[in-house]
């Protein structure tokens, strides 16, 4: 779809600063592949989707098993030279095919721009250096203010410049005035320099009903983490275009509008939580046990109670702790970190742990998340043409020394998964039996089955090669789950003694059930 728009662009003659070329990425046996093939993505460490143009990258998406940061600048790169044909090709289509290009010309308000940094310049760039966000917001809205009553018109009068227009250049403004502050200064909106982390407090078991709970603050954004662990009834059918699967880890992020102190409509996910949601999941699903290793559906909500910038990454780090505080044994604990970027010409400055003015008005939103030993998801958006190797390999040591340092605050609260599950969290146990014997524990109709679970209170899931697990909060539930199972499956023995149940009898004798449907004489 990347290189049909691009081509469809390119050809309209509509004003297009392309043409841009995608490629997937991954990593076998040590050796990148251009586009691998989908049964060749299953072997593979890496799954990076890389778009840009001749010059530059644009955008990148990616999942990765721990790997490191040269090799997945080195998976960029190479990408970006796999897809330089496609370039090639859309060119020589245009050549023959595009239509003509249509005159567009943008409105010119440096006129407008240097009225109004005459009238409000100083009061401006005080307004940025307030560390507080709402009275931050509050300044920038006085200032504002101003530049509408300076250009109000007299009564009686036409106005010079409408409101749309005033509009557009003050935000405009904004974005200069904290762009140069940082590249003349290196000092940033809350005062901070290019690299430091604002203040983090991290805190887990916050919710004691639930099986496992964190709280995750960083600066002015705030996640409130829940892990709830169940079992395979509760895995999510997914009906993607490889087709059906089950899906045993989920999660949900919320961004309600009070968390950044509006009033909204709360229904059904929007594709911006969506999105973020599937961020944090490709973060923390390589660290995720087997399920031979962990019988459970992990289902995680992300609530995001305020937020100032990179609230999808304080996702990542509140999952990882969460997970931890219920027990599950992720490999190794994750955390995530927003980059920006705020270039003009050649002069650049690359800043760790954004904040959401930042994101605005800067050029690049570039998430890193992952391990202390290598990255589990990369995701990168930029609002310019294109940024160079150079400045990619800064972003990814930057964010590396950023992400080490998240995880050592992470590590004060909780460093490793807990040994014992969550007081109210299931327990799941896991017996295989014969495959020809799963009909006669299933019964006719799945009687015998829902007896099972009627009378014992277990939850029971049976799968095709005979694996059975077992799940409750109480240990006895499940001991009389195996054991009743046990009892349909297992062949008698010479010699040894069994309890049974007199069912039937005859002159001749009794008839004895024993063995699940089976009875004797």
């Amino acid at each position: 779809s990347i290189v049909a728009t691009s081509a469809a662009l390119t050809l309209s003659g509509v004003p297009f600063m392309g043409p841009i070329g995608g490629a997937r990425v991954g990593y076998i046996n040590g050796e990148y592949v251009l586009n691998p093939h989908v049964d060749e993505m299953q072997e593979s460490k890496l799954d990076l989707i890389v778009a840009g143009t001749s010059d530059a990258v644009l955008m990148v998406e990616s999942e990765a098993k721990e790997l490191g940061e040269d090799l997945m600048l080195g998976a960029v790169m190479f990408g970006h030279r796999g897809f330089q044909p496609v370039i090639d090709a859309i060119i020589k289509l245009a050549e023959v095919a595009a239509k003509d290009p249509r005159d567009f010309t943008a409105p010119d308000y440096s006129a407008l721009e240097a009225e109004m940094l005459k009238i409000v310049e100083g009061e401006l760039r005080d307004a940025y250096k307030i560390t507080d966000k709402q009275k931050r917001y509050a300044a920038v809205d006085a200032v504002k203010a101003k530049v509408k009553a300076a250009f109000a018109p007299a009564e009686g009068e036409e106005a010079k410049y409408t409101s749309e227009q005033i509009g557009t250049v003050f935000k405009e403004l904004q974005a200069k005035v904290v762009r140069w502050n940082i590249l003349d200064t290196g000092s940033r909106i809350d005062g901070r320099d290019l690299k430091t982390v604002r203040k983090i407090v991290s805190e887990v078991g916050v919710l004691p009903r639930t099986h496992g709970s964190a709280l995750f603050t960083r600066g002015e954004t705030q996640a409130l983490v829940v892990a709830t662990l169940g079992t395979g009834e509760d895995e999510q059918y997914v009906d993607s275009l490889t087709g059906m699967y089950k899906e045993k880890f989920l999660l949900h992020y919320n961004f309600p509008p009070y968390s950044v102190g509006e009033t909204g409509r709360m229904g059904s996910p929007g594709r911006r939580e969506i999105g973020h949601g599937k961020l944090a999941w490709r973060a923390i699903r390589p660290m995720l046990p087997t399920s031979d290793q962990f019988p459970y559906t992990l289902r995680v909500v992300s609530e995001i109670t305020e937020s100032n910038g990179s609230s999808s990454m304080a996702t990542v780090c509140g999952t990882s702790l969460a997970l931890m505080d219920a027990g599950v044994p992720l490999a190794k604990p994750v955390a995530g970190i927003a980059m920006g970027l705020i270039k003009e010409g050649e002069r650049f400055a690359v800043l760790s742990d954004i904040l959401g003015d930042e994101d605005h008005l800067g050029d690049m939103d570039f998430k890193v998340a992952g391990t202390a030993n290598g990255i589990t998801s990369l995701q990168m958006d930029i609002k310019i043409e294109g940024i160079t190797e150079e400045i990619m390999k800064i972003a990814l040591d930057q964010a590396k020394d950023g992400r080490q340092h998240i995880l050592g605050e992470m590590g004060h609260a909780l460093s490793g998964a807990r040994a014992e599950l969550g007081e109210f969290a299931p327990r799941i146990e896991v017996m295989h039996i014969p495959t020809d014997k799963i009909r006669d524990v299933i019964g006719s109709g799945g009687k015998v089955i829902r007896e099972i679970v009627e009378k014992t209170g277990a939850k029971i899931n049976i799968e095709d090669d005979g694996t059975v697990k077992i799940a409750s909060s109480n240990a006895k539930e499940i001991e009389a789950a195996k054991k009743w199972i046990h009892t349909i499956v297992a062949e008698p023995e010479v010699g040894e003694i069994y309890e049974g149940t007199v069912v039937k009898t005859a002159d001749f004798g009794a008839f004895v059930n024993f063995f699940g449907p089976r009875d004797g004489l």
